[in-house]
């Protein structure tokens, strides 16, 4: 059986074990220790990174009494070895996790809203809530909890069977069996865990909140602790200070500025459009005069450096006159086609793109009138070429 040196002291970073045995696993070394402070996965908190001697450790998994390293190097069985905990990755966890205690309890307190689940990741952590809260009253949850962080209370660890947990006023009902090790945060919450976590909530820093959205007829809230609440402030800064530079609009006129440039730009898109349009139907005259005689009707087969909406702009007004086919290539590489048809020829589109896409590969669809694809493997010459065998089979 592993003893399990986190359960007394969060803040071991270094400790000295005998190996009791040592495994292959899954081409990986599993190694066991008479103790540990490395912490395994569990209870919605990740496990602890580091070295045991020279070897890497990169996996920490809970196998009941005992726990298994999996390293990334040789360990002796029946050595004394020293273990070194990746400290920056453990104090990061101790954070979030004692911050979802807080948190967790701030929103139980006030709103009566339970946390069903937990889930520590590496950028974001976050909570699963049984009901929906309003944007105030999330605002009010995180202001309590950062109250009790600043406050600065003692973060506790004790002891209690199940039968002395059951007359404790728990946060949440434990379904463990035997001794609990509970965590009391003074004056605040008594919760059931087997994490890691700070000995004074001070040491969270500050509780922020990010995401919300429904889930499962609750609410998944996202929130930062500590130091990934400082990343988090530095990158929304850069990010602020980006756009007022580009914007050369204080911060408070961002939104506006935002909506100004949104509405300039639909604008534009509009005035494009209809330019582009004007010019297809321009340069479909201009196409149509040059049309190659073949015996379904009249072929315009031209390389256009246009993108795929400008291809079936020009096309449809190619053939909205009768007794047109349009193959339509791209200058750019892969190559975006279409081909369109006028309603009286008896070429279908779509199979003439079929046939250009099981030549040079890409991918499309259309109807009999109209079909379009991308990601041909070839110049628009040769695609245009194998068009014309296409739609004049038997030359």
């Amino acid at each position: 059986m592993t003893e399990r040196l986190y359960y007394t002291d969060a803040h071991l970073r270094e400790f000295d074990a005998a190996v009791t045995r040592v495994e292959p696993r899954d081409g990986r070394t599993a190694v066991f220790l008479d103790r540990t402070a490395f912490y395994p996965t569990s209870g919605g908190q990740p496990f602890d990174l580091g070295t045991i001697e020279s070897a890497r450790v990169i996996d920490v998994i809970d196998e009941d009494r005992d726990i298994a390293h999996i390293v990334d190097g040789a360990v002796p069985p029946g050595a004394r070895v020293h273990g070194v905990i990746d400290w920056t990755r453990r104090f990061d966890h101790m954070q979030q996790h004692t911050g979802q205690h807080v948190l967790s309890a701030a929103f139980d307190r006030l709103f009566n809203a339970r946390t069903v689940s937990f889930h520590l990741g590496a950028e974001a952590s976050t909570i699963d809530l049984s009901r929906e809260l309003t944007a105030q009253q999330l605002a009010q949850g995180e202001a309590d909890a950062n109250r009790i962080v600043w406050e600065n209370h003692v973060v506790a660890i004790r002891y209690a069977s199940a039968e002395e947990a059951a007359a404790l006023p728990l946060r949440k009902e434990s379904a463990r069996e035997g001794t609990l090790r509970l965590i009391d945060i003074d004056g605040f919450d008594l919760s059931a865990c087997g994490g890691t976590h700070v000995s004074r909530t001070g040491a969270i820093g500050v509780i922020a909140l990010g995401g919300v959205e429904r889930f499962k007829g609750g609410q998944r809230v996202e929130f930062f602790c500590g130091g990934r609440a400082l990343k988090k402030w530095r990158a929304m800064r850069d990010a602020l200070a980006g756009a007022v530079r580009v914007l050369s609009v204080l911060p408070d006129a961002l939104p506006q500025a935002i909506e100004k440039l949104q509405a300039e730009s639909r604008a534009r898109q509009k005035a494009i459009a209809s330019l582009q349009q004007d010019l297809a139907q321009f340069q479909a005259r201009e196409f149509a005069a040059d049309a190659e005689q073949i015996p379904a009707g009249r072929l315009v087969a031209r390389a256009i450096d246009a993108d795929a909406n400008g291809l079936k702009s020009l096309a449809s007004a190619i053939t909205s006159a009768p007794g047109f086919i349009a193959v339509l290539a791209s200058t750019s590489q892969p190559a975006l086609v279409v081909v369109a048809r006028s309603a009286d020829v008896p070429v279908a589109a779509n199979q003439v793109l079929s046939g250009l896409t099981a030549k040079f590969g890409g991918r499309g669809g259309g109807k009999p009138d109209l079909a379009q694809a991308g990601g041909l493997n070839a110049d628009a010459s040769a695609i245009l070429a194998a068009a014309r065998l296409l739609v004049t089979p038997g030359i």
